[in-house]
């Protein structure tokens, strides 16, 4: 029986956020001599400086210092170095900064940038992923050849193909050859933005001694002090790197974003600090997106419904820059076939430049578009068979212990259980909607459900850590390095050291905000991976801890450290608590009365290291991930064909996640995961004109689901078959509650009208355009069904 882990525990940021005492770094202006940027981007997708001309912006009054890109050559990148800090020798999409201003406001930053003079040589830009994937001729880096990047992965030079994955299993022909049926179609999903509510903010401070200081809403701090020292060539002990609260960020600030031109600017104005904050639509067009995706799937299966081979190509749209979204296709690549059994596998994945807004991680990480593609591949093919969907995908999904996934690695005997969460959510579904009646004659209501996996996307020897220090009334600091940005991780966290220390949850204390000097390091707050990682290494530290407790305690009560326990800040020996000491008693060092004094200050230290492998660059087999989380979701949406609006009135979702910490906060996560998720099927979408010029940067233009879109009901299945290496056998959610959305909406909307259009590429949003469009004659015959009846 545990006192806080499984229970619904308050946030423990929840009073500094609802009060307005919260720190974010747009709030950070009590820096002496600060100054601040404006930035001047590009008009062109592609195109070559011919000149620039900054005199006139160094002479204005209140400027400090102006910069381009030839200040700086070194091009920066977390995976791939491709992406220069102000535009060199070209530009290659329409935002990207070119020249930067640091000046005493930000209302004289942006008078000087008005005189600054570019001329430019306008170059054929190239924004279709498909045509560029074939390109020879409009290439976005024709150096790539000469840019640093990952042994993971794969560029080909004297091309626009920025990474290709290649994942193989079994004989393809063969598989084919033995199929009763063939089904092949091809699905897309657009580029669309983060729309966090706090925009991009950083703060950098190169100091007359070499040291550098950042302020900055960057997801993964220690990421960032890393890429600066390489970009830089500082020492990483010279680097500090402070991560303020952060309004949102959903991959959007995981990497390095505008660090680098802040301690550029700050090194060339004199070692002032500079700030830079970006309005909304400076975010839209300058910050990273999320990839587009185009996905060709051909899908062999026997009559019975028992799939036999498939055959993927994935060609992810980076934009100009492959920053994060090399290890996106890499991630989908290794993912390609969605949580199935299937012997012969063949896919490609081409993360693909062109002339856009270059794109980084987003929610997900590839696996809600790879999803889309797959279930409603699997919709298609059930509806084919004249099978039951969820029938039909029991008979082929991964089953814990037996199967061997895509990378021809054993599914563990402690994964999540798949089947389950398809029946629960199939079941609910079916029920609800017979128990309901229609409201009106020309309303048609269909469901529809996905399921799918996910693990944290991250190399082999990615690491966290944390300590725990003991105060003087035997309360305990935690730290570690993960971000809190809204998940509530650092509340998980702090139940599971209150449980390993039998302490009151109030007396944990856990920072919101993140500092690389005082902090205790782990890789990048990414993935869904930080309470699996973070957790295991708070558990550790908390083991260490009591570890050092019961030597002290030992001495003291002349009992061996294995006969004694600690709870409710008492440590005594089992069924004998009479003979208690007190944990302010031992934590500081215990002193008898006669003054000798044993022990010291407890601190404990704990660490967890992910166990993966490589891939194979041939086969992608391997060991790619350190938990897979099985899940489903299911939509219940109505069709009113006189209007064509699509109303989404339930979201089901059932996840395995082996233990919820905290159910509250898992509830929570489910709920916002699906509104974003409902909102990217069928509202948003980053619209280019040929130009490349993007027409939609604000939110007035970029939709948005608002309350009216929301959903009346959720229903959250939580199931828990605990994973034996996993902080009290949990897995990560955060990522997976938007991962079946889309596909599940789609489903619906096909199933509402009752048919299944194979020869159309959709993304979610347009399904029902699309058939309005290109199906008039199912309109017309459901419109004189209605007025008939």
């Amino acid at each position: 029986m545990t006192k806080y882990v499984g229970h619904s525990v308050p946030r423990k940021d929840a009073f500094e956020k609802v009060s307005g005492t919260a720190v974010y770094a747009f709030d950070i202006d009590n820096i002496p001599n600060m100054l601040y940027c404006k930035f001047l981007t590009s008009p062109h997708a592609h195109a070559r400086i011919v000149s620039i001309d900054t005199s006139k912006a160094e002479k204005l009054s209140g400027v400090s210092t102006v910069i381009t890109g030839k200040d700086w050559f070194v091009k920066i990148g977390l995976y791939a170095g491709d992406r220069d800090i102000l535009a060199v020798e070209k530009v290659v999409w329409v935002g990207q900064p070119v020249v930067a201003v640091a000046a005493i406001s930000e209302a004289i930053a942006a008078k000087a940038l008005e005189l600054v003079q570019i001329k430019y040589e306008v170059l054929s830009c190239i924004l279709d992923p498909i045509e560029a994937k074939k390109s020879s001729e409009i290439l976005v880096h024709e150096k790539m050849a000469e840019y640093e990047h990952s042994p993971a992965f794969n560029p080909v030079p004297g091309t626009n193909i920025a990474n290709h994955f290649k994942l193989r299993k079994g004989d393809i022909e063969k598989g084919f050859s033995q199929a009763d049926f063939v089904i092949e179609n091809t699905y897309t999903m657009p580029q669309v933005a983060h729309a966090y509510l706090e925009p991009l903010v950083s703060i950098g401070h190169y100091r007359t001694d070499g040291t550098i200081e950042v302020w900055s809403s960057a997801q993964s701090p220690f990421t960032v002090r890393y890429l600066l020292s390489v970009t830089f060539g500082v020492p990483i002990s010279n680097i500090t790197v402070h991560a303020p609260f952060l309004g949102g960020g959903f991959g959007g600030k995981a990497g390095l974003n505008f660090e680098p031109l802040v301690v550029l600017l700050s090194r060339k104005a004199g070692n002032r600090p500079v700030k830079l904050r970006l309005t909304r639509e400076e975010n839209f067009r300058s910050a990273p997106i999320r990839v587009g995706m185009v996905a060709n799937v051909k899908t062999g299966m026997k009559s019975n419904g028992r799939i036999l081979a498939e055959e993927l190509e994935y060609i992810w749209d980076s934009g100009a820059c492959a920053d994060y979204a090399v290890n996106v296709g890499r991630a989908g690549g290794y993912v390609s076939i969605g949580p199935y059994d299937i012997e012969n596998i063949k896919s490609d994945s081409y993360t693909i430049y062109t002339n856009k807004p270059y794109a980084t991680a987003f929610r997900g990480f590839g696996h809600m578009e790879l999803h889309w593609a797959i279930e409603r591949q699997r919709d298609a093919i059930a509806v084919s068979l004249k099978m039951d969907p969820v029938e039909f995908r029991k008979i082929n999904t991964l089953k814990p212990g037996k199967s061997l996934t895509a990378n021809q690695d054993r599914l563990r005997e402690d994964a999540g259980n798949l089947d389950q969460c398809l029946e629960k959510v199939w079941n609910d579904l079916k029920d609800n909607l017979k128990d309901s009646p229609i409201e009106k004659p020309w309303f048609f209501r269909g469901i529809g459900i996905a399921g799918f996996m996910k693990g944290p996307a991250q190399p082999p020897n990615s690491a966290a850590s944390a300590y725990v220090k003991f105060n003087e009334d035997g309360g305990i600091i935690v730290s570690v390095g993960t971000s809190e940005m809204g998940q509530g991780t650092i509340t998980s966290l702090a139940q599971i050291a209150a449980e390993e220390l039998g302490l009151p949850i109030e007396k944990v204390k856990i920072r919101g905000d993140r500092d690389t000097d005082r902090d205790a390091y782990t890789w990048q707050t990414v993935g869904s991976r930080s309470l699996f990682m973070d957790g295991n290494a708070v558990r550790r530290a908390c083991e260490d801890a009591r570890s050092q407790i019961f030597d002290i305690a030992s001495q003291v009560l002349n009992i061996p450290s294995e006969d004694l326990t600690l709870k409710n800040e008492l440590i005594y020996p089992k069924g004998e608590r009479w003979k208690h000491l007190s944990l302010a008693e031992v934590v500081m060092g215990y002193m008898y009365p006669s003054g000798e004094s044993i022990g010291g200050p407890v601190i404990g230290r704990g660490k967890y290291i992910a166990k993966m492998t490589m891939l194979d660059p041939e086969t992608g087999a391997g060991k790619p991930a350190i938990f897979d989380t099985f899940g489903a979701q299911g939509a219940e949406i109505q069709i009113n064909v006189l209007t064509g609006e699509v109303i989404v009135k339930r979201l089901v979702s059932a996840f395995d996640i082996g233990k919820a910490i905290n159910p509250g906060l898992c509830e929570g996560q489910i709920i916002g995961g699906g509104v974003m998720a409902l909102s990217i099927a069928l509202n948003e979408q980053l619209q280019y004109n040929e130009k490349g010029e993007l027409l939609n940067p604000n939110l007035v233009d970029y939709i948005i689901s608002r309350s009216g879109d929301i959903p009346k009901e959720f229903v959250s299945h939580i199931v828990e078959n605990p994973q034996e290496d996993g902080p009290y056998g949990a897995r990560g959610i955060g990522e997976l509650t938007m991962l079946g959305v889309p596909a599940a909406i789609g489903n619906a909307i096909f199933n509402a009208i009752d048919v299944c259009i194979n020869d159309l590429p959709l993304t979610p949003q347009r399904i029902w355009s699309e058939i309005q469009q290109q199906r008039p004659e199912l309109l017309m015959s459901l419109k004189k069904k209605i007025l008939e009846d």
